[in-house]
């Protein structure tokens, strides 16, 4: 008989969820009953999971799997007889933990063959895989059912310069990365490998979206141009379709630069703002992290986007092991002086770097040196600065981050660099007078590679 298949997703930015939606359509053509609970958007009930034979909770995210963390012993008590299943990009990298909390079995990569397996053999009363498995071969991809999600209005939105808000989609038109950046978690489970998801597969999604409300585009990869001949074939045929659609998208400095010869054609398709993880404009930090660019490209690429009037939202790792306190300094009035302010949300100066399992950060013998074992609790290695001051100024700019959300960007930052100009015990130079700039952003803030805070774990 057709089994009864919850989808879980605990959080992803607060995106209407392409980890849900795909699985989903495979599933249903398989015959299969399938509810999704996206935890950002509804809580665990009763009702919702106690007939369920199969339990699937998708990892994108640290902060996810830290939610699922959470709700697994409630999941465990109603479901009692379901087989529980994690899959995503957290789920291989934390097996270990996630074995001993009574996940059966556990998909990375392309999982979808394998929940499509695993739905097969519980069906047909065979034994089922119990171990961890990592899939990178090439998959066939159906158009994503995003029916029985909740509403796109009800998700992250675009933020006009104006105060106004309008409904975003979400596509993923590729996943993995070919980058092997020490800090990324998409590193351990691709290993430079990516995979496209087919153009007229983004498309079709899109279609959907926009006939749902969307008015502008979030795409979800880890690196749009990791694949630039199909990102222009997705821009390009998303501009065709629907000319006043815009989007933004996930693009790195040395892409930026790199392929700067796209550029100009991206934003005639209506690429509004990228998002660019910088993480550091300390060149030492950068090559210990092996980022592929240098500060002098990050400042290269600021002037190419404000030429070619694409936003930038750049990301950063502020406080990491090797982080000084003049250095969190000059990365404040770095961005001051590349007129930054505006575009950074104040919640990107309180990150703290996260070491996950398997990171490639534990190839560096310092790190292994600097690190405890694996915590459990966190899903991380902890490590302490060894300067305390600089974890000190960490917990601080954290806590009035979380404290004043609805500031103006401008007046946290100006708090910010007051905290950092006294902990190094001077006052804060004069800053650089800020242009009267309003960008469009995402009303949930974009991160990663970061120890999430309290308060995005709380609320499920």
């Amino acid at each position: 008989m057709p089994l009864e298949i919850v989808l879980i997703n605990p959080y992803e930015l607060g995106r209407q969820p392409f980890g849900l939606a795909h699985p989903t359509a495979q599933l249903r053509a398989a015959g299969h009953q399938v509810r999704c609970i996206d935890l950002s958007q509804e809580k665990l009930t009763e009702d919702a999971l106690k007939d369920a034979d199969l339990i699937a909770i998708q990892m994108a995210m640290h902060t996810a799997t830290r939610i699922a963390e959470e709700a697994l012993p409630r999941i465990r008590k109603v479901a009692s007889k379901a087989t529980l299943c994690a899959y995503g990009l957290y789920a291989p990298i934390n097996a270990g933990w996630l074995q001993q909390a009574g996940i059966t079995t556990i998909l990375g990569g392309e999982f979808e063959p394998g929940l499509l397996a695993l739905a097969a053999a519980l069906e047909r009363g065979e034994p089922i895989q119990t171990s961890a498995s990592t899939n990178l071969e090439k998959i066939t991809f159906s158009v994503p059912d995003r029916t029985t999600l909740a509403p796109l209005a009800n998700h992250a939105r675009l933020r006009e310069p104006d105060g106004t808000e309008i409904t975003m989609g979400f596509a993923d038109a590729s996943r993995g990365c070919k980058h092997l950046c020490r800090h990324c978690p998409v590193v351990p489970v691709y290993g430079g490998r990516f995979r496209i998801v087919p153009a007229d597969i983004v498309m079709a999604d899109i279609s959907q979206q926009v006939a749902a409300g969307a008015e502008h585009i979030s795409f979800g990869d880890p690196d749009f141009l990791n694949g630039p001949t199909h990102a222009l074939r997705v821009a390009r045929a998303l501009h065709d379709e629907f000319p006043a659609l815009t989007f933004d998208a996930v693009i790195k400095v040395e892409h930026v630069l790199n392929h700067a010869d796209i550029l100009p054609e991206l934003r005639a398709c209506g690429l509004r703002f990228l998002i660019s993880a910088v993480e550091s404009v300390d060149n030492d930090i950068l090559a210990l992290l092996e980022k592929g660019h240098t500060n002098a490209d990050f400042e290269q690429a600021v002037a190419l986007l404000r030429r070619l009037d694409i936003g930038l939202a750049p990301t950063f790792l502020a406080f990491t092991p090797w982080t000084t306190l003049t250095g969190y300094v000059t990365l404040l009035d770095t961005l001051a002086r590349l007129e930054l302010v505006a575009s950074v949300p104040p919640v990107q100066l309180a990150i703290r770097l996260l070491i996950p399992a398997n990171s490639r950060l534990l190839e560096l013998d310092e790190v292994q040196a600097l690190v405890g074992a694996f915590d459990q609790a966190s899903l991380g290695h902890p490590w302490l600065h060894s300067d305390p001051r600089v974890d000190a100024l960490q917990q601080a700019i954290e806590q009035l981050v979380s404290q004043e959300q609805e500031a103006p960007r401008a007046t946290l930052f100006a708090q910010i660099r007051a905290l950092a100009y006294a902990a190094i015990g001077r006052s804060p130079a004069a800053m650089p007078p800020q242009p009267d700039i309003k960008l469009a952003h995402h009303t949930e803030n974009w991160y990663c590679c970061a120890e999430p805070t309290q308060q995005q774990l709380s609320g499920w």
